[in-house]
């Protein structure tokens, strides 16, 4: 037997042996004859403590003094329909479309101090809330609360809040869009709006996954421009239904940004003539869907030279 053969039936030897060993914990049972045994369910990390006076006192301090200074020298964010926030009496939900890990600050660092000291952040429970160091950052620094996207009971939490007189952000595509393009809007959000007949801030995102797109952790250089633009609230008809609510929540947070696309007259007229662009982006590779989305946005600042 010369060397070579011998190394060859060694080397296959030990992977026969390799695949049928039982490495840490490897069953000997398959799991196809295993017994079924209906998972336990597990519990939310508690965010109560997020919401009292001190962490509230804290959180201010972080996201005024450290996050906004960090987030303005990085980003050149343009806010705009502030001034809707006052037709609201009450605890809301402020509903937007979601690009980018910079969604949340700029809704939290733009919302006037009274309205930001007194709203808490959905979170996903599988995401956010999977390690207890994640859960805490993000409950101190954002309010957030777990919430489970994937199934399974609906959490009392969002509705225990809107209760309590906290409003609500809420992302009702459930993660954050791969091309920064519009995802379908869940449920979630409409059912909670008429559940609770609370009225609906939708709000309009724009620039945010160009300057910091999924798998990025930090923005691009250049501080791009990024548009957040507040609407008109929206409040659930006497016996409307959560299906038929939804919708209208979708369109108006899509005639947002194609108000930013272009001008506030213009956009209005689309939706007076059911003609308001889609947001879902065109049918095209997902290269090009995600090309279209990097092009640097207008502000408000260069819009106004259409009236020269």
């Amino acid at each position: 037997m010369t060397l070579v053969r011998f190394t060859q039936e060694t080397v296959r030897d030990v992977k026969t042996v390799a695949r049928g060993w039982r490495w840490g914990r490897r069953p000997q049972v398959p799991r196809s004859a295993e017994p079924y045994v209906i998972p336990r369910e597990k519990a939310l990390f508690p965010t109560a403590w997020a919401r009292t006076p001190a962490a509230v006192a804290a959180r201010e301090v972080l996201l005024q003094g450290a996050l906004n200074s960090v987030m303005r020298y990085e980003i050149s964010p343009a806010v705009s329909g502030l001034d809707a926030l006052g037709k609201v009496d009450g605890p809301c939900l402020i509903v937007a479309n979601h690009s980018s890990h910079l969604d949340t600050p700029l809704l939290l660092c733009t919302l006037p101090g009274p309205w930001r000291r007194r709203t808490a952040v959905a979170a996903a429970a599988d995401y956010f809330f999977d390690t207890w160091w994640r859960a805490t950052a993000s409950a101190v620094m954002f309010n957030t609360f777990p919430i489970e996207r994937r199934g399974g009971n609906l959490s009392s939490t969002p509705g225990d809040l809107l209760a309590d007189g906290w409003n609500v952000v809420v992302f009702p595509e459930g993660t954050r869009s791969p091309d920064g393009w519009m995802e379908r809007f869940r449920m979630g959000a409409a059912y909670l709006a008429v559940e609770h007949q609370v009225p609906v801030v939708p709000v309009g995102i724009k620039g945010s996954f160009a300057a910091m797109p999924r798998g990025r952790g930090w923005p691009v250089p250049g501080r791009p421009k990024v548009a957040v633009r507040y609407g008109e609230p929206l409040r659930p008809a006497d016996g409307e239904s959560a299906r038929d609510f939804a919708p209208k929540v979708s369109a108006a947070v899509a005639a947002l940004l194609d108000e930013e696309s272009s001008t506030w007259w213009e956009a209005r007229k689309r939706v007076a003539a059911g003609a308001s662009p889609s947001q879902s982006g065109p049918d095209a590779a997902r290269w090009r869907r995600v090309w279209a989305q990097t092009e640097p946005i207008q502000t408000a600042a260069a819009k106004r030279q259409a009236w020269k």
